[in-house]
Parts: C-alpha cells; structure tokens; sequence
C-alpha cells in the first residue's frame, strides 16, 4: 500500500484490534521475506494475532507463522498439507462455486477465501466480479460447510449483505489501508461484524 511499509500496515492492523493478518508480498526474495515476515510475527505475537502468509509455504519453517494462503489454483494442494504438517492452517482461494467445492473436498483445507466480491486494486482484476449475486448463490448449497471468507473489494456499507449470506468472515485491505485513518476504518468493520 502507498506510504506504508508491510510492518507499518501491520502494527496499525494489531493496534486497532484485527484477529488475522494476512501477509502478502510476491516481489521479495526470501531473504527480505524472511526478515520482514518475522518482524511482523513479533507484534501479532505481542498482540496474539494470526499471521498466515500467502503462498510462501516453504518458509513457514522458518518464519513463527501459523499457516498459509494458496492463491495459486494449480497448486497440489494435498502435497502443500503434507508439507506443512496438519497444525498449520491452510486456507485456499476460490472464485466460484465449482472450485469452492473443489477445495472443500479436499477434506485438507481450513478456509476458503471466495471473491472478488467487487473491484479491488490490491490484486489483479482477471476474474469475474461475485458482487452480492454471487455470495447470495452460496446458499443453494446447503453442502458447503468449509467457512468461506468473503474478500475483494470490499467496503463498510456491503458487510451487512455479505453476512446475511451466511459467509463465516469477511477480509479487508485497501478498505483499510487506504483509510485516512486506517485504525478507524478497521475498528468500524469490526463494530459492523460483531
């Protein structure tokens, strides 16, 4: 994000009362990961919060991370478990129903992160926008019993709706990051969730 470092948005995230952070960074070499993935897990330490990574599961053995996020719709998801081992948390990314399923048969996965709900700069726009439609499909399928995380795009005024189709969670980014007050903005999400 413009202006802010990965720590920066980090420690802003902690302080205003986040449960999960989500690192992702895909232009590092592993070196600067590591250093700067462990400088993260220091303040969720301090705070108690959750830092998975996103897919650089090969450094969760050096990293004091508690699991990873699988964007790539490739990946042998049954060999990253195996890797992993079953305490860490794996969570996988989904984009409609089809591959939502997918990955919940997999019997391997802890969540799947379904989206984009609408247009989002912090990723690239290449898939078809779910918007409320697409998460309101969620629910002709009474089958679906991984907790689905809805993400992309998403603003304060669209939580109500979202929660009404019975995802489990909800991830912000630019919401918050790009807030003028960035603490704020995650603590009115917070307050509109629970």
């Amino acid at each position: 994000m413009p202006n802010r470092s990965h720590l920066e948005q980090a420690s802003i995230a902690c302080e205003a009362g986040a449960n999960w952070i989500q690192y992702r960074c895909l232009s590092k070499p592993d070196d600067e990961l590591i250093d700067e993935i462990n400088d993260i897990a220091e303040i969720c330490d301090e705070w108690g919060i959750t830092l998975i990574l996103t897919n650089h599961y090969h450094l969760l053995d050096r990293v004091d991370a508690q699991g990873v996020h699988i964007e790539d719709f490739d990946a042998d998801l049954m060999d990253i478990r195996a890797s992993i081992g079953a305490d860490k948390t794996l969570g996988a990314s989904a984009t409609n129903i089809a591959r939502l399923m997918e990955v919940q048969k997999t019997g391997i996965i802890d969540y799947c992160g379904y989206g984009p709900f609408a247009h989002t700069d912090t990723k690239p726009n290449d898939k078809p926008l779910l918007g409320f439609e697409g998460y309101r499909e969620l629910q002709k399928y009474p089958d679906i019993e991984i907790p689905v995380i809805a993400v992309g795009g998403i603003q304060l005024a669209d939580v109500e709706h979202l929660l009404e189709t019975g995802v489990y969670g909800i991830a912000v980014s630019a919401a918050a990051n790009l807030a003028i007050n960035p603490a704020k903005a995650l603590k009115e999400f917070y307050h509109k969730i629970y």
